[in-house]
């Protein structure tokens, strides 16, 4: 599959081009992308940017003036949750405990899965591992207490997702939520640099292409670049 970033000034375009062309789109809103589908066989999946909603009336993506949301990136140890108000960066926290065994680099939790009861040192990590959820649960609460949220990203392993949900201090949402998306890209550290990157991410289109795709899509891009040469050769001719 063929992976390309995707300039979203040309999303609406390329709706309407594959609409002529008898294509199809169903809209994935847990993952904000347009999954086109020929003969039944997914061909391009287009994930649109965080300032684009879609609009289930006019079965079109449709763009927002402005959207406040949450970022919440969790690993085994560290996580950082951001507030994003109106796209930017507005509040932001990163967090960190000691829930790592030091040497098999395992987690405590996944730890007590496979081995039971566990030691004074285990009983610690697992201690820092419910107080690292409620520090970030609380934080969390904080923002949706002070601000409307429209939308809430999260990138959190399985293994921790019943920790997530089920801590002292619950979530101010459900796991059904329907603001909630998966953010579509692996976080191995979710440090302060990462959660802006991701956030630049986010703001950006990604075009996935099959192989059953491919000559659609470059049919596409040939309309566009002949539409960009004959306005070219009109501005040369007014000049």
């Amino acid at each position: 599959m063929k992976i390309e970033k995707f300039d979203k000034i040309l999303i609406f375009r390329f709706v309407t081009f594959m609409h002529s062309k008898g294509i199809a789109f169903e809209y994935n809103d847990k993952k904000h992308l347009l999954d086109f589908i020929l003969d039944k066989e997914s061909i391009i999946k287009l994930r649109l940017p965080l300032d684009m909603d879609f609009d289930f009336d006019k079965k079109l993506p449709i763009h927002t003036d402005f959207k406040n949301y949450v970022l919440i990136m969790i690993r085994s140890g560290i996580a950082s949750v951001g507030f994003f108000e109106n796209y930017v960066n507005h509040q932001h926290k990163v967090f960190r405990a000691y829930m790592t065994r030091k040497k098999q680099g395992k987690s405590q939790i996944k730890h007590l899965k496979t081995k039971g009861k566990s030691r004074a040192g285990s009983r610690i990590r697992l201690q820092e591992t419910l107080e690292f959820f409620e520090s970030i649960n609380h934080r969390i609460q904080e923002h949706f207490d002070e601000f409307r949220i429209d939308k809430i990203g999260i990138s959190c392993s399985e293994t921790l997702i019943p920790y997530f949900y089920g801590g002292k201090v619950p979530t101010p949402f459900d796991k059904q939520d329907e603001r909630i998306f998966k953010i579509p890209k692996h976080i191995q550290n979710p440090t302060f640099e990462e959660l802006t990157e991701v956030n630049k991410f986010l703001m950006q289109s990604e075009i996935r292409i099959a192989e059953g795709g491919q000559l659609h899509y470059e049919a596409f891009m040939y309309e566009v670049r002949n539409s960009e040469i004959t306005l070219n050769e009109e501005k040369d001719e007014d000049w």
